[in-house]
């Protein structure tokens, strides 16, 4: 019965166990995908493609134990322009569909400021004070608000943090968001979130241009690494793990410069300076900050996160990895 609401890529024994009921089927048949595509300016076929891919997820995520605190944390990975956001957005419609409160939230938006990254790069490194690895953001700031949200009741108004990436900058308060109340997920999305360090002698050779002239001692590989070993203690909070993998580093620079292209076309007609904005050439540079985490997380993760979306070089899913089975 559920044949023509499941993407092809789910495996169909996965399907079969989901088992969903009649008065969530009535849900589904009620649901409006219009406002969906509209909500995020999205063709309609292809918000068709993205709710069917997404339902099964929801519908697993429906079906784990939730952690006592009555909130789970749901992490999101992907290289940059595999579509976390989207993901985020879409899944956080169907389980409001279901009568689920859910708060989304990414690990951009708590990026140190960029006077804050400065500061870090005269002290330790000049790479740091570009923003994205491990290092570059409020560590303090991610955990306090996970904590906040899990600990909010029905009255609780929680300050979201938001980064302006045009600007380079964190907004300023009175322009973030607040989620309201409890939340029962917080889907938390990044391009690093629950990454693991490398092993050190991983870090002795260069992987990449930026890396050999400009970290040539591996200062700065190897205080980005020890970072991350420190961001294990945000990571453990997360109950769930879903990763969308690229099926290359190389798809990566192509997706974001799509990105790239979609954001100065929003900001097309604007006054004021927007000194995150890149051209080709920027991007490729920016790039190889992120390229051997990206490349660390493409090989092991796909091993232990429970939910791997496999994408292939059109950006379309082929596949989706069950590592983990219905947990009620």
């Amino acid at each position: 019965m559920l044949s023509g609401y499941i993407h092809s890529a789910w495996p169909q024994d996965f399907i079969e166990q989901l088992d969903i009921s009649q008065s969530e089927l009535d849900q589904l048949n009620r649901y409006e995908i219009n406002s969906l595509a509209d909500r995020l300016d999205l063709d309609l076929a292809v918000a068709r493609e993205l709710f069917a891919l997404y339902l099964p997820a929801a519908g697993w995520l429906l079906r784990q134990r939730i952690p006592d605190c009555g909130t789970a944390i749901v992490g999101i990975n992907g290289a940059q322009g595999t579509g976390k956001s989207t993901a985020a957005a879409v899944l956080a419609d169907i389980l409001a569909l279901f009568g689920k409160s859910v708060c989304t939230i990414s690990i951009d938006d708590i990026y140190l400021r960029r006077s804050e990254r400065e500061s870090l790069a005269n002290r330790v490194h000049p790479l740091l004070s570009t923003r994205g690895v491990p290092g570059t953001h409020d560590l303090q700031l991610g955990m306090q608000l996970l904590d906040q949200l899990r600990a909010a009741d029905k009255n609780t108004n929680t300050a979201i943090p938001r980064f302006d990436k045009a600007k380079d900058d964190r907004h300023a308060p009175e322009n973030c968001s607040n989620h309201h109340g409890a939340a029962d997920y917080i889907l938390f999305e990044g391009w690093c979130v629950a990454a693991v360090p490398q092993a050190e002698q991983e870090l002795e050779k260069p992987i990449n241009t930026l890396e050999s002239s400009e970290d040539k001692e591996g200062i700065w590989r190897r205080y980005v690494n020890q970072e991350l070993a420190v961001y294990q203690s945000l990571y453990e909070k997360i109950n769930f793990l879903l990763m969308l993998q690229a099926p290359s580093f190389e798809c990566v620079y192509e997706w974001r410069y799509l990105q790239e292209e979609k954001l100065k076309k929003t900001l097309a007609g604007n006054t004021g300076a927007y000194p995150g904005l890149l051209d080709k050439k920027k991007l490729g540079r920016f790039l190889m900050h992120y390229e051997r985490l990206t490349r660390w997380m493409l090989e092991e993760m796909p091993g232990r996160a429970d939910l791997v979306f496999k994408l292939s070089s059109d950006h379309s899913v082929e596949t989706v990895q069950v590592n983990s089975v219905n947990d009620k």
